[in-house]
C-alpha cells in the first residue's frame, strides 16, 4: 500500500473549490487515496505549478519548488512538518495499514526525526510494541512543532527519542492550531489587565457586582438553552457556578451538578446515559430523527468522560493556556453529550471550572462568559456546528422503536481527537468581551447607581427599596418616569422634582 500514489491535480475537492488548480497533497491526498473514514482537516495542502505561497481560510499553497516524492512516507513528513500533527488521521491509517507496511515506511529513514514521530504514535495510538529497539541515539525531537500547534512541556520518551508534548491522553487529546487570532489574545494578557482593572474597584462594589454577575451568569446559561428560569432556581444554578474549581473534575461531580441544573427529573433519565442521543428536531409528519449533532455511543461515555477527567489533569500544566484548556474540556464535554439532558449548563459550568482552577479568575468575581455566549449566540451555534456537522457523515445510525438514535459504527476517535482551534478563537473573543464590556459594565453600573442613590438620600430620603424601584422605572423608560409611575409609586412627587430626578439620572448613567 505504501508504494501506491497520492498525489493528483484539482480544481475542486470534496464541495471545496481550490484557490487554483494545484496538486494535493499531505493528508488531504492520503485521506482521498486510502477512503480513511474521517472528516477533512480544516486546513488542506496544495503545492501550485508557480513559484509562490499563500493561505486561505480552508488551503496552505506551496510553491512548486516544494514538490517532494510521491510515496506514502513522503507525504507524511509533509503533513507533519507543515500539517502538524492530527491524531485521527494516524489512528484511522494506522487500522488499515499493517504492520509489515508500516515497518517498511519506518526503515526508510529509521532514525530521522519524523519516522520517529511515526513510530511513536503508532505504539501511543495503538498500545502496541513494534519489533524495533530502543533508539540510543543523543538528541530527542518534540512531536508537535509549538510554532503549528499548542503544546505541554512534556515528557520523555527515551524508547523513540521523542517529547510527548501532546495536550491530552491516549483516550483525550484535541489539539489547537496557533492562528494569529489565538497569538493576539494570548499576547495580550487580557487576564493581567482585568486584574489591573479590578484592584482599583472598591471591595464592596466588587462583592456586591460578583453578586450580580454570578445571577446573570446563570440566567443566561438557562437562557441559551431556551428556559426562562425563576430567580430561586437560577440562584442555586448559580451558587453551583461560584464554587466552581473547588471540588475536583470527576464523574461523580458532574452527575451531583446535573441534579442541581433539572429542577424537575420525573421525566428525564438522570445520570449518564443509557441510550444513543442527538441534538436536533424530529419530523413532523413521521416523528423521525432530523440531527444536527450525533452524541457519543452510550457505550463510549463513562470511557470518554474518563479520559477527558485525565486530560484535563494533564492540561494543568502551568505552561498551557486557561482560556485553550477551558475551549478543549468545555466543548469536548458537550460534543460527548453524556447526559440526557442538563450538557449545554454543564458545559459552561466546565468553562468556569478550568478557568478558576488555572488561577484565570483569581480575584473571586465569577466570570460571566455565558453572558457573553448569549450575547454572541448566532456565532457559537455555527462553532459547535462546525465540529457536529463534518460529522454526520463518518457516523452510521438507525432509528429506534421510540424515535431516537442507535449508532452503529465504531465513532469513538471522533470525540477524542478533534481539532478544537475554532471553539478556542470563539471562547477567547467571549473571554476579551466579558472582561472588556461585561463585567466593566456591571461595575460602572454599580457605581452609577452609587452615585445616583446618595443624591436622592440627600434630596428626598426615600427608602432603598424605593429608590431600586426607581431606577428600574427610569431604566425601563428610557430615563423617564412614566406616567403610570407617577400616578402611583411616585405620585407624592412635585413637577420641578420629577424633571430634577430625570436629568440626574441621565447625567449619572
Amino acid at each position: 500500500m505504501y508504494t501506491t500514489r497520492f498525489s493528483h491535480k484539482i480544481t475542486v475537492f470534496q464541495g471545496r473549490q481550490a484557490p487554483e488548480g494545484a496538486t494535493l497533497v499531505g493528508y488531504g491526498a492520503i485521506i482521498d487515496r486510502l477512503q480513511l473514514a474521517m472528516p477533512l482537516p480544516t486546513k488542506l495542502a496544495l503545492i501550485s505549478d508557480k513559484r509562490r505561497s499563500y493561505s486561505t481560510e480552508n488551503w496552505t499553497v506551496f510553491s512548486s519548488r516544494a514538490v517532494f516524492d510521491d510515496t506514502l512516507y513522503k507525504h507524511l513528513v509533509f503533513a507533519l512538518k507543515y500539517e502538524g500533527v492530527n491524531l485521527l488521521f494516524f489512528k484511522k491509517l494506522f487500522e488499515i495499514i499493517s504492520e509489515n507496511e508500516i515497518m517498511a515506511v519506518l526503515q526508510l529513514e529509521p532514525t530521522g526525526q519524523y519516522s520517529r514521530k511515526i513510530w511513536f504514535l503508532y505504539e501511543w495510538l495503538l498500545q502496541t510494541q513494534l519489533d524495533i529497539k530502543d533508539l540510543a541515539i543523543k538528541n530527542f525531537v518534540p512531536l508537535l512543532h509549538d510554532n503549528i500547534q499548542y503544546a505541554i512541556k512534556g515528557t520523555r520518551s527515551s524508547r523513540h527519542r521523542i517529547i510527548n508534548n501532546l495536550p491530552g491522553t491516549r483516550d483525550f487529546c484535541p489539539l489547537i492550531f496557533k492562528t494569529e487570532k489565538l497569538e493576539t489574545h494570548i499576547s495580550a494578557n487580557i487576564s493581567g489587565k482585568k486584574n489591573e482593572f479590578l484592584n482599583n474597584i472598591h471591595k464592596d462594589v466588587l462583592q456586591r457586582a460578583s453578586s450580580f454577575l454570578l445571577l446573570k451568569d446563570s440566567k443566561a446559561s438557562f437562557t441559551i438553552e431556551g428556559e426562562n428560569p425563576g430567580n430561586n432556581r437560577a440562584m442555586r444554578w448559580g451558587k453551583a457556578i461560584g464554587q466552581a474549581g473547588q471540588k475536583p473534575l470527576s464523574i461523580a461531580e458532574l452527575i451531583r451538578l446535573q441534579q442541581i441544573v433539572i429542577e424537575n427529573s420525573r421525566f428525564i433519565d438522570m445520570g449518564l446515559r443509557k441510550k444513543g442521543g442527538f441534538v436536533g428536531e424530529h419530523d413532523r409528519a413521521t416523528g423521525e430523527p432530523i440531527p444536527d449533532h450525533i452524541s457519543a455511543k452510550e457505550e463510549d461515555v463513562e470511557h470518554l468522560l474518563k479520559g477527558l477527567i485525565t486530560a484535563n489533569a494533564v492540561l494543568q500544566d502551568e505552561t498551557y493556556d486557561a482560556v485553550l484548556a477551558a475551549a478543549t474540556m468545555a466543548f469536548g464535554f458537550v460534543f460527548i453529550h453524556p447526559f440526557v439532558d442538563g450538557n449545554g449548563r454543564l458545559h459552561r459550568y466546565i468553562i468556569h471550572h478550568i478557568l478558576a482552577k488555572k488561577a484565570f479568575t483569581q480575584q473571586g468575581v465569577i466570570f460571566p462568559v455565558s453572558s457573553s455566549i448569549l450575547d454572541h449566540i448566532d456565532d457559537y451555534k455555527t462553532v459547535l456546528e462546525s465540529y457536529s456537522h463534518p460529522l454526520l457523515d463518518h457516523i452510521e445510525w438507525e432509528i429506534t422503536a421510540d424515535n431516537n438514535i442507535e449508532v452503529t459504527n465504531n465513532t469513538i476517535d471522533l470525540y477524542r481527537y478533534y481539532d478544537a482551534t475554532k471553539q478556542a478563537e470563539f471562547l477567547y473573543d467571549c473571554v476579551e468581551d466579558t472582561l472588556e464590556r461585561v463585567i466593566p459594565e456591571e461595575v460602572i453600573y454599580l457605581q452609577n447607581y452609587d452615585v445616583f442613590k446618595r443624591y436622592i438620600d440627600n434630596h428626598f430620603e426615600m427608602p432603598d427599596k424605593m429608590v431600586a424601584l426607581l431606577v428600574r422605572f427610569l431604566e425601563q423608560n428610557d430615563g423617564a418616569l412614566s406616567k403610570r409611575a407617577l400616578d402611583k409609586e411616585f405620585s407624592a412627587l412635585k413637577e420641578k422634582e420629577i424633571k430634577e430626578i430625570e436629568a440626574n439620572y441621565n447625567r449619572i448613567f
